[in-house]
């Protein structure tokens, strides 16, 4: 399906050299504030305090989050968590404080603001077993909140979590280079895996930057971006090998420039649909998902341009031609004008 098709090929590789200047620029920025300020881990990352508490009513995300936030812990996460009703806390690690005393203390607060005090009951779990836990409780005997859980993610637990992303981002990358080079040749192979780390760390350098909040909502959203940018590069790479396949008469940059031109309509389509639904995300997940949304979304618009000029522009200096992507075939008659090749 194409909403337009543009019959004359637009001259991307004419201003491939400019643009991959500034490329390198941005990454070099991208790097530099990477090693200078780093990046704002989250709580599964750096360790911390979770509760789970279950409202009687829905709960006021906003009120809950205030409440927490009073109690000067730090940056606190606060979502719901399965329903309405459920809400997930995190705290970030104190030094000067016990996380037993966090979690009392965050719980006493939460049923402060639903006019209640804090006291410790009875359970009868489903297997008959009895257990305490404290219970937030009105004076009229009402029971606005109760805690579900709580647990305490170690410093070693987060830098486990962080050493496991490092990793699954690593054997990432080095998933897609062997699959380019299998699918079509080397030189491809580290163009689509320059692109795809140009993107990756843009997306890192803008959250070095702004010290946004490094999550493993984060780290997916990355992981998400790699594919996605992959994919239009596959795109294009395979558009460029049945031009050369097509049109013998045209030298490289040519060939590329009608590859990718041909390719505009569906690229308009395909990244337009989805950042309209991560745009959603973005204006209305909330907090949860604000994040998550932001990483999508510059990765959305880095994928488009280095798929364009980063990728196919370091394919066409690495050298890539015909006889790479196309063998002929040993029967044909060599004095036959028509004789054909075979991808």
């Amino acid at each position: 399906m194409e909403f337009f098709r543009i019959k004359r090929d637009i001259p991307f590789m004419r201003y491939a050299l400019v643009l991959n200047v500034i490329s390198f620029v941005t990454f070099a920025l991208a790097v530099f504030f990477l090693i200078t300020r780093g990046l704002h881990l989250s709580i599964e990352f750096t360790g911390g305090t979770v509760l789970e508490v279950e409202y009687a009513q829905a709960a006021d995300i906003g009120r809950v989050r205030g409440t927490v936030e009073a109690l000067n812990y730090g940056e606190v996460q606060v979502q719901n968590f399965g329903t309405s009703h459920d809400v997930l806390v995190r705290v970030p690690i104190r030094g000067d404080v016990k996380q037993s005393e966090v979690a009392n203390t965050v719980l006493t607060a939460l049923c402060k603001a639903e006019a209640g005090t804090v006291s410790t009951k009875q359970y009868t779990t489903p297997q008959g077993e009895q257990v305490s836990r404290p219970s937030c409780a009105t004076a009229a005997g009402a029971e606005p909140l109760r805690l579900m859980r709580t647990e305490f993610v170690g410093p070693s637990v987060g830098s486990e979590l962080a050493r496991d992303g490092a990793l699954a981002l690593a054997v990432t990358v080095l998933g897609i280079m062997v699959y380019l080079a299998f699918r079509f040749e080397w030189k491809f192979s580290v163009a689509g895996i320059v692109a795809n780390l140009h993107d990756v760390v843009i997306i890192l350098g803008f959250f070095a930057f702004f010290q946004w909040e490094f999550s493993l909502a984060v780290l997916a959203a990355i992981l998400a971006v790699l594919g996605y940018s992959v994919n239009e590069s596959v795109v294009i790479f395979d558009r460029i090998r049945e031009t050369f396949r097509k049109f013998r008469k045209l030298n490289t940059p040519q060939v590329i420039d009608h590859a990718i031109t041909s390719t505009t309509s569906r690229t308009i389509i395909t990244h337009g649909s989805t950042q309209m639904m991560v745009l959603s995300m973005l204006l209305f997940g909330g907090p949860t998902l604000h994040y998550f949304a932001v990483a999508l979304t510059i990765g959305i618009l880095f994928g488009i341009y280095s798929s364009i000029f980063v990728a196919a522009g370091i394919a066409m200096w690495l050298g890539v031609k015909r006889e790479d992507l196309v063998k002929a075939n040993k029967d044909h008659d060599p004095n036959d004008p028509n004789a054909g090749a075979v991808v």
